[in-house]
């Protein structure tokens, strides 16, 4: 049976409106339990993870099978660059539902904990990497950019679908300290840093702090030992997915996969 795809001519429809707020208010994707992503790539992606998609507007055929429950609409390249919140937008945008939250993070493994990250890419990058990286958990604080934000989504080339990913309050991460996890501290500034070639990462949290602030006094109180990555002199710091990256790989690169 052919599937039934309507076309859409104007962004003021009420398709495209509710698209469009998915876009670019948290608050309103919160309310509504979905959120937007885009591109054939991320739609591939999204399939294969097993998220519910809810709608599809694309100004291209979808080689894909998707779900019956899948409205479909055929809309123009204009109205996809009208409602993409992103520059260089793709032709398909689609909206999904929000997956219920990560709750449980394990006593063993390694795990990133991003402190109040506050850029969208530098967030899909780390999810990025620490899918590559078989990193078992991403824990964001309180104040750290939305896991559901189009940039976060498009940075994380679809890791974000198969991430483990939370957010913590500082009582729930002195709880996973008092079960057993050691919290390194990534840090440039601090005398006693120990080289991250010489350092542990079993059954660890890997603390990254704000790309302004670093990481904030209450979690430095928390960290067990701080760690750095050696730089040349002439460089005073990286940019906090670059160093996020680097130390996933040193922590993972006796794993096989």
């Amino acid at each position: 049976m052919e599937r039934n795809v309507e076309k859409i001519t104007s962004r003021s429809n009420p398709v495209c409106v509710h698209i469009k707020k998915l876009g670019t208010n948290k608050k309103y994707r919160e309310d509504h339990g979905q959120f937007l992503c885009e591109g054939k790539k991320l739609l591939s992606e999204a399939l294969s993870s097993g998220i519910i998609i809810d709608s599809v507007l694309s100004s291209t055929d979808i080689e894909y099978k998707l779900p019956d429950s899948t409205r479909v609409y055929s809309v123009s390249d204009s109205i996809i660059d009208s409602l993409s919140p992103l520059r260089n937008s793709r032709e398909v945008l689609f909206s999904c539902k929000i997956p219920e939250p990560s709750i449980k993070i394990s006593n063993s493994g390694t795990h990133i904990l991003l402190d109040i990250i506050q850029d969208p890419g530098n967030v899909g990058t780390i999810i990025r990497s620490a899918h590559a990286f078989g990193i078992d958990s991403i824990i964001l604080t309180e104040g750290s950019a939305d896991i559901f934000n189009p940039k976060t989504i498009r940075a994380s080339m679809g890791a974000v679908f198969k991430q483990h990913i939370c957010i913590k309050s500082f009582k729930e991460l002195y709880d996973l300290k008092k079960a057993g996890l050691t919290f390194l501290g990534a840090t440039t500034t601090f005398k006693d840093s120990q080289n991250i070639k010489k350092v542990c990462f079993s059954n660890t949290i890997i603390v990254l702090g704000n790309e302004g602030q670093g990481i904030s006094m209450e979690l430095i109180d928390l960290c067990d030992k701080m760690i750095t990555i050696p730089l040349s002199p002439s460089c005073e710091s990286l940019n906090v997915a670059a160093a996020a990256s680097i130390i996933m790989w040193e922590a993972s690169k006796d794993k096989e996969f």
